[in-house]
């Protein structure tokens, strides 16, 4: 038991350091955080589990917080007040509700650059180079500039409601996508297990970039390992090879002449941002081969096939039962 609880220390020190990483440097030593700003982390050990602290770093805002317990004084130029934290309403839920997985498509340093010198932005970035901690570049409860203009069932503009995962990894190059590297994959499993613990986030709600714009957006592909994630890990969603199976007994004859409409109508359901307009048009394609980057990555034409249609329905039945 001791020693157990000495290596969940360990760990969980660890994760205190990386993700308190103060300036981020480049290859040349050159400091590229510039603006980014974080509050320190602490994790403490109460009971055998390890808690997340946020500490509020001093700023220049003529602000001053003191107090124990509940009270807290508030004092600043306008004067002084005194605040009871005593209390809590039961009204209230965390803004972080997605957690949206993306590939760079440019190298370490390149991306580094990108994610603190440019608008957009992310709340951290996973390096290709094995012995670099997971850099955390915004603050979780600020909003990052990662998702543009996306779409998930209801929800809409998702930089407002989600964290942002940026991956080390090339992408698309001349037709031909980048494999991500095994220790890659392992820092996305802890740094989302932790993320979806903290903030409450349900497996229907970790999705990729091409999820939540796939007019827009093919990342992070067909090689990041969804079916791994969920297996190994249980993150995100897949679906289950008997339902897919017995799906393909149902429409084995018939799936060949679906109206467009009936599919389309099945993408909407799942989450996807579909217009229904019964035709096999582009934009359909498009939501097609996006989600067969996520759940059927062995082929990824946009074409409908029975195979595709019969996870849509699995995925459909298991996920959204209303």
């Amino acid at each position: 038991m001791r020693n157990k609880m000495r290596k969940n220390r360990t760990k969980l020190l660890f994760l205190a350091l990386a993700l308190s990483t103060g300036n981020v440097l480049n290859a040349n030593n050159q400091d590229v955080s510039k603006d980014v700003k974080k509050p320190p982390i602490e994790i403490r050990i109460e009971n055998g589990r390890g808690k997340v602290i946020e500490r509020p770093e001093n700023n220049n805002s003529g602000n001053s917080v003191s107090g124990r317990g509940g009270m807290q004084t508030i004092r600043n130029s306008a004067g002084s007040i005194t605040v009871d934290s005593s209390y809590s309403s039961k009204g209230q839920n965390y803004r972080q509700r997605f957690i949206i997985l993306h590939y760079t498509a440019m190298d370490r340093d390149g991306s580094l650059r990108a994610l603190t010198n440019n608008e957009v932005s992310a709340h951290y970035l996973i390096s290709n180079q094995k012995n670099d901690p997971v850099f955390y570049l915004v603050d979780e409860n600020r909003r990052a500039w990662h998702a543009g203009a996306s779409e998930w069932k209801t929800s809409k503009n998702l930089n407002d409601s989600s964290i942002g995962i940026e991956i080390v990894n090339s992408g698309n190059v001349s037709g031909s996508f980048e494999p991500f590297r095994d220790f890659q994959i392992k820092d996305v499993a802890v740094l989302v297990k932790y993320l979806a613990d903290k903030y409450e986030i349900p497996a229907t709600n970790i999705l990729g970039h091409s999820d939540i714009a796939p007019q827009r957006k093919p990342d992070p592909g067909p090689l990041f390992p969804w079916e791994e994630l969920y297996r190994k890990y249980n993150i995100g969603m897949w679906y289950d090879n008997a339902r897919k199976s017995a799906f393909e007994n149902e429409y084995s004859l018939s799936w060949a002449s679906l109206p467009a409409a009936t599919v389309q109508a099945e993408l909407s359901k799942f989450g996807y941002s579909i217009s229904t307009t019964g035709r096999w048009d582009e934009q359909t394609k498009n939501v097609i081969k996006v989600f067969q980057y996520h759940f059927r990555p062995s082929k990824y034409d946009g074409k409908l096939d029975l195979e595709t249609y019969a996870i849509l329905k699995a995925l459909n039945e298991k996920y959204n039962k209303q």
